[in-house]
């Protein structure tokens, strides 16, 4: 990867990073359930009108949409409206990895790695310390919200491997989208009243109009193409750590945004919650192998190739 690749990792890190903010700026004025019938609503129109119907059966896409999408950022708006701080948010969803692994292992009958059992403990470990630390002002039942749309996203994931080869992200993105709004509406309707949906629709305050615009232009398409493009020329084991840094951009930034600063306990947590996803997913192990033989195999490519196909292959 060359240092443009890098700028432009780091460009999704931050975008992704940053989209929990502007999720709690919409928060403020529209009901949960409805910003995310909002914001999936952007990412289908117009989209939907230049991205191919990925390859599958529909039945498939319907239930990721169901369980990646509504589920999950259903739950996600959910626990924030609840009272979860936006930055400790950012970190809870990432847990996500481990409990893939588990219910891969439940439905596919896939058994974990003695690594991926060692991620998967170090990460619930954070995970119920964050719970136990959680300050006064922050209600158990939102973290329970944000752990139950972390088990969504993970759902998802296992659903997803059945999608066939050569369907990319957004695709996947844009048509599992279209089965999010017309629920998440109806469900705010009900939970809500149609009193306050009517009155929200009627009375878009800007701060919903940035969250939608934001999330769902910056966060789902633009993030997800750069992300996609860098894995369809990348190995994983060189884009994928990257992911790691939207937890830390999300708290930093809702520190400085929001004033969510979170407690030393609480931190601490999430440094075990990701050091748990790092080694689940392999990421610990790919960037110290990385670290350990990244310069040895640098100087073999200037040996064994041309100039013009280092360039060509970076």
């Amino acid at each position: 990867m060359r240092s443009v690749h890098y700028m432009l990792a780091l460009l999704v890190v931050v975008l992704w990073g940053v989209n929990f903010i502007f999720i709690d700026l919409g928060l403020r004025d529209w009901p949960p359930l409805l910003l995310v019938a909002a914001r999936f609503t952007f990412v289908v129109v117009p989209a939907i009108f230049f991205v191919r119907f990925p390859r599958g059966s529909f039945g498939r896409i319907l239930l990721i949409g169901t369980f990646m999408s509504a589920g999950q950022f259903g739950l996600l708006y959910t626990s924030m409206a609840l009272g979860l701080p936006a930055g400790l948010t950012s970190i809870v969803i990432q847990i996500q990895a481990a409990f893939t692994v588990i219910v891969a292992a439940l439905v596919l009958h896939e058994i974990p790695s003695r690594r991926q059992i060692i991620g998967i403990l170090i990460g619930l470990i954070g995970l119920a310390v964050i719970g136990l630390s959680l300050q006064a002002n922050v209600p158990i039942v939102a973290f329970l919200v944000a752990v139950g749309a972390a088990l969504s996203w993970a759902t998802g994931n296992v659903i997803a491997r059945g999608v066939k080869p050569g369907t990319n992200g957004v695709q996947m993105t844009v048509w599992s989208a279209l089965v999010v709004p017309i629920p998440m509406v109806a469900l705010s309707t009900l939970i809500d009243g149609p009193t306050e949906v009517a009155h929200a629709l009627t009375h878009p305050t800007l701060g919903v109009v940035a969250s939608a615009v934001y999330t769902a232009g910056l966060a789902s398409l633009v993030g997800y193409v750069i992300w996609n493009s860098l894995l369809a020329r990348f190995p994983a084991s060189q884009v994928a750590p990257f992911s790691l840094l939207v937890p830390p951009v999300g708290v930093l930034s809702a520190w400085i945004v929001l004033g969510d600063r979170p407690s030393i306990a609480e931190l601490i947590g999430g440094v075990l919650l990701l050091l748990g996803v790092a080694v689940t997913t392999g990421v610990l192990k790919n960037l110290t192998r990385g670290i350990k033989n990244g310069p040895r195999r640098r100087r073999k490519i200037v040996v064994r190739q041309a100039p013009e196909e280092v360039s060509a292959s970076s």
